[in-house]
């Protein structure tokens, strides 16, 4: 077999960045929701760290609080999430999700996962498959903060 060559960094990220717009936009489509990737990305992070300030999520979303705010505010007026006291800072609220806004998380990991899982099939064979999941690590180191 041929020595693959070596690509630049500057190229790899180029191609990489390009790929994973594509999949977001397969992933969007899937969903057929309409939720934004920002309000999306809120209702997931809440969905993984529970009742989160405006504030924790600011910062876990490396955004202004003032767009975190303008956010929850739109998702609030949806359903998707309740605004409760903070057991021990009354300057704050604790941000969580509602039983909708659960169901719309799970919907869009269900339809999302559901999709790629038959792109991966349809797509590549044993190998390829393979290889995909040796990287998705990589992937993920290159996602951390």
């Amino acid at each position: 077999m041929g020595r693959i060559a070596e690509a630049p960094p500057r190229d790899t990220a180029e191609e990489l960045q390009l790929a994973v717009a594509m999949l977001v936009r397969q992933w969007r489509a899937a969903a057929g929701d309409g939720v934004s990737l920002s309000r999306m990305s809120v209702l997931k992070r809440l969905d993984r760290l529970g009742p989160s300030t405006a504030s924790e999520l600011a910062r876990a979303e490396k955004i202004r609080p003032q767009s975190v705010i303008a956010t929850v505010n739109s998702l609030q007026a949806e359903g998707h999430v309740a605004r409760s006291p903070h057991p021990t800072d009354r300057r704050q609220q604790l941000i969580a999700l509602t039983p909708q806004g659960r169901a719309l998380v799970q919907r869009r990991r269900e339809a999302g996962h559901g999709r790629l899982a038959e792109l991966i099939a349809e797509r590549f064979g044993p190998a390829e498959q393979q290889l995909l999941a040796e990287a998705v690590p990589l992937l993920r180191r290159l996602a951390e903060d």
